[in-house]
């Protein structure tokens, strides 16, 4: 999905271990941990309303930025994982001359159409006075060139394999950054202004990192021999994913716009606390994407699809093993989740239910979107996500409106099921990568069969209130995890990290 809604140590010397699928499991949970907090630090200090104008502007950002990267990222990860298999790195210089030059100029083109245009800043944040409201959306434009590339920049360190970089930046870095900014300044002055700066500075910092990570990856795969020209190739991926791109990252904060524009900003600012619940519940599916996308890329470059299709449905089971009893538990207990953030977060409840039973579906298909990118059919991820952005627009005019945060969350939680569904479907019956076997049905009975009476029934009996929460979250995840213990070899936990240490054993040859 998109994810809410988008490595590994990979190749010629840069080895795919274990360990460092467990660091970016490990950036996944301290980005929860540290976005939960932003959200929380923003909410207390500036209430729903001034946060709501804060995240409506990071939507905004988040989604130009993602647009104006032109899908370079996402083909870097699988061009350069795939010219070091065939070139041991040489041909790299020129796929990133080939990425990095349009980005930079397409953002600075869209960074200069915000700055000068003051009208737009009125539309976006109606709630704000219009001098704030400019000076807000200017603030955001001046960030903009040295996020996208950057960005870019970390999708060809993804191609290298390694998750440090991605994972250090993204989910570790900028994350606590952002928390260690935004504290002192809701103390001294909690504007709008300053707690958005405090969500932008980071960028820069990251930048820098993401370049120094990349020539440190240059000088270690110098690579052989004259690679041939990939431009008219890369572009040819690149193009259909930047269009669905931006419908991924669109879907993620659809809903805050919609909300903003015809609802309130303090509608906007309690469906960003969903949002970050919802994207908390699948962090675990980016990690294991960050892990496996170029080892599929190399897989199938390389002649070895099933193991490409072993691997896959491996890490299938693993993430909806994990993640479907924290979208069954957010079900369970919404109120009592959405009132860590403060008062008059728990009135998003029926909105944050809607979103969870979607995205039982999301981590039920794995990284399906994944498989078609780095199998080449980037045309075919663009018609999916277009017929799951249509289908979430369409209804989310139509419903906001009328239900405001529900109407939100019912028009993503669509678009989820749309997008998972039909990219299952695709990866299936046109790539042949199954994802249900007798492993997977398993996981099915221990994520959603035993969590879901256990949380359910304690909700019944207390209520959805703190004793309950605490209650239903003990005995479910007690009596997951135990069953998970007994039958761990059936369920092939540890052999989806073996197969990643064996691959990154073969690549360091």
């Amino acid at each position: 999905m998109p994810a809410p809604a988008r490595a590994v140590d990979g190749g010629h010397g840069v080895a795919t271990t274990a360990r460092g699928s467990l660091f970016a499991l490990a950036g996944s949970a301290a980005n929860a941990l540290f976005g939960f907090a932003l959200v929380a630090v923003v909410t207390h200090g500036l209430g729903a309303r001034g946060a709501g104008a804060v995240f409506t502007g990071v939507a905004a950002f988040t989604i130009v930025s993602n647009a104006l990267k032109l899908g370079a990222d996402t083909a870097l990860v699988r061009f350069v994982s795939r010219d070091l298999e065939h070139t041991g790195g040489a041909g790299v210089p020129g796929l990133l001359r080939t990425a990095v030059l349009p980005t930079l100029l397409t953002s600075a083109a869209g960074a200069a159409v915000v700055l000068f245009s003051p009208g737009l800043a009125g539309r976006l944040l109606p709630d704000l006075a219009t001098g704030q409201a400019v000076a807000l959306l200017r603030l955001f434009a001046v960030f903009l060139p040295v996020t996208t590339v950057a960005l870019v920049l970390l999708g060809a360190t993804r191609g290298y394999g390694s998750v440090v970089p991605f994972v250090g930046v993204e989910q570790i870095g900028k994350p606590v950054l952002r928390v260690l900014l935004a504290v002192p300044l809701v103390l001294l002055v909690p504007t709008v202004t300053a707690l958005s700066a405090a969500w932008l500075v980071p960028g820069v910092l990251g930048a820098v990192a993401a370049c120094v990570s990349l020539r440190r990856s240059l000088r270690r795969h110098p690579g052989t021999g004259r690679p041939p020209s990939q431009a008219r190739e890369f572009w040819a991926f690149a193009g259909p994913r930047a269009v669905s791109s931006v419908f991924d990252i669109t879907a993620v904060w659809l809903g805050v716009i919609l909300l903003s524009v015809l609802g309130t900003s303090a509608e906007a600012g309690v469906y960003t606390a969903i949002g970050r619940l919802i994207t908390a519940g699948t962090l675990l599916q980016l990690a294991v994407r960050l892990a496996v996308a170029p080892q599929i890329s190399r897989l199938t470059a390389g002649g070895d699809p099933h193991r490409a299709h072993h691997l896959h449905r491996l890490s299938t089971r693993w993430i909806a093993l994990f993640s479907w009893p924290v979208f069954v538990l957010l079900a369970a207990f919404p109120h009592t989740v959405l009132s860590l953030f403060g008062a008059g977060f728990a009135g998003g409840a029926p909105g944050l239910v809607a979103l969870a039973v979607a995205c039982l579906v999301n981590v039920g298909v794995g990284n399906a979107q994944t498989v078609i990118l780095m199998a080449g059919r980037s045309v075919w991820n663009l018609v999916v996500a277009g017929v799951a952005f249509a289908v979430q627009l369409g209804s989310g005019i139509w419903l906001v409106p009328r239900y405001g945060v529900l109407g939100a969350a019912v028009s993503w939680g669509l678009a989820i099921v749309v997008d998972n569904g039909a990219s299952a479907w695709l990866a299936r019956r046109r790539l042949g990568f199954r994802t249900v076997d007798r492993g997977y049905l398993l996981a099915a009975l221990l994520g959603i069969g035993v969590v879901a009476p256990v949380a359910f029934v304690m909700r019944t009996l207390f209520g959805d209130g703190v004793p309950g929460a605490l209650l239903g979250m003990v005995l479910s995840i007690g009596a997951f995890g135990a069953l998970v213990w007994r039958y761990r070899l059936p369920l092939g936990v540890g052999e989806f990290f073996g197969v990643l240490r064996k691959r990154g054993s073969e690549n360091s040859r």
